[in-house]
């Protein structure tokens, strides 16, 4: 190799990184700006009440530049200003902590059911009522919002930031459309526009898993964490990842779709038109479906009767959330060949049972033996709220940083 081809090649092997000119965002001060706001917020939703003096100290900001993003997150509402700290000498330091007073409503969408809350910004549900669905996804729409608009008004001391919807389908990332929802039987609906509309609030949509995982990532149980999937198991199965540090959307945001991913010689029909597909045979409805074959005298069990039965040792509840456990292990495996995540998460209510569900989930997991390191298999621990909790966090996610200008019209702030 001539000198010439040699100095070539180190440019391109590592002097030189090749730069995608139709997805490229510059670098500007404007951005760099953002992530210090993202820093600071992060600080202090973590670790509040802070002056402004820890704050320098923890980001290793100029104490200029924080008190500036401080003034600009007190100036839209996130933060508040608490007592002054009383200390031995010197000035008493102004604490500052996340704004009480702001919230968010939060839907999450099964099928036949939704369930909305009122969310505050450390994540704490204030209240949450259940209200049923059908098939009609603009009758739907209808309902959520009258329980949105009673939810509102029961708390008119409360300033909103937004809505955030949590539904068991995938989202078009160009329209925001719901474009794939089998479970629902919604296709190609505006949910969006529609809950906008009403309630003359930003509303954010996600698919279930994603939001749950970006819950995780927004609430800091996955620090350091930078590759993880998460699984959220309830009427479907439905899987959020990130790879990276980045959640993966694919192609127009319908990446993550394994539920829908044939797996078993069964004959049993998902909703999606296809047979044997993953959640035909991991989700909580095929655990209902195994109990009422052994037990056929107990049509009409919910999932969480079923629970209730195997807590008080029913053999065939047994039977029947293990045969789930095995089937929901198994497509963890193929998850996990496909991503080599270094966590998986669980959410459903099935982590309720967890310590004994668990070890057969790992065993199918680890059988045969995965290459390079297994990732660990852990829950949520938040049980049925993780979609709702979700939902909330997605619309902090999508305000607090970059996207904080994408609003269709400002919240209501206390005077």
């Amino acid at each position: 190799m001539t000198k010439a081809s040699s100095s070539q090649a180190r440019r391109l092997n590592g002097g030189m990184r090749r730069v995608d000119l139709k997805d490229v965002q510059l670098g500007s001060n404007d951005i760099g700006r953002k992530i210090n706001r993202d820093i600071v917020l992060q600080l202090i939703r973590t670790a509040q009440p802070l002056s402004r003096a820890d704050l320098a100290r923890l980001s290793g900001l100029q104490r200029s530049t924080v008190s500036e993003i401080a003034d600009q997150l007190l100036g839209e509402g996130w933060i508040c200003e608490g007592p002054n700290l009383r200390t031995a000498r010197g000035r008493h330091p102004i604490m500052l902590s996340l704004n009480d007073a702001l919230a968010i409503l939060a839907v999450d969408i099964h099928p036949g059911q939704a369930v909305v809350a009122m969310v505050d910004l450390n994540g704490r549900i204030l209240t949450s009522s259940t209200l049923p669905v059908g098939k009609d996804p603009a009758r739907a729409a209808k309902s959520i919002v009258s329980s949105l608009k009673r939810l509102r008004d029961s708390f008119p001391n409360k300033s909103l930031e937004g809505i955030g919807v949590s539904v068991p389908g995938r989202i078009s990332a160009k329209t925001q459309r719901l474009v794939f929802a089998p479970n629902l039987g919604w296709r190609d609906f505006d949910l969006k526009h529609a809950i906008e509309e009403e309630m003359g609030l930003t509303a954010e949509v996600e698919n279930a898993a994603n939001s749950s995982l970006i819950s995780e990532l927004w609430f800091g149980r996955m620090d350091g964490v930078r590759n993880a999937a998460l699984i959220t198991v309830s009427e479907g199965v439905g899987a959020g990842i990130l790879a990276n540090g980045a959640l993966v959307r694919g192609h127009d945001g319908a990446a993550g779709e394994f539920g829908h991913i044939p797996l078993a010689a069964s004959e049993q029909l998902c909703g999606c038109g296809q047979v044997g597909c993953w959640e035909t045979v991991a989700s909580n409805s095929a655990a209902v479906r195994y109990y009422a074959e052994l037990a056929p005298a107990s049509s009409g069990l919910t999932f969480q009767e079923l629970l209730n039965l195997f807590v008080e040792g029913d053999p065939n509840a047994t039977k029947a959330l293990e045969k789930q456990a095995r089937f929901l292990g198994k497509g963890l495996r193929m998850l996990a060949y496909a991503f080599s995540p270094e966590v998986v998460l669980v959410a459903g209510a099935m982590v309720s049972i967890w310590e004994k569900i668990a070890p057969i989930i790992e065993k199918e997991l680890s059988n045969p033996a995965l290459p390079g390191i297994p990732p660990r298999l852990q829950p949520t621990y938040e049980g049925g709220i993780a979609r709702l909790r979700g939902a909330a966090a997605t619309l902090l996610q999508r305000h607090s940083g970059e996207h904080a200008d994408r609003r269709v019209s400002v919240p209501r702030r206390l005077a």
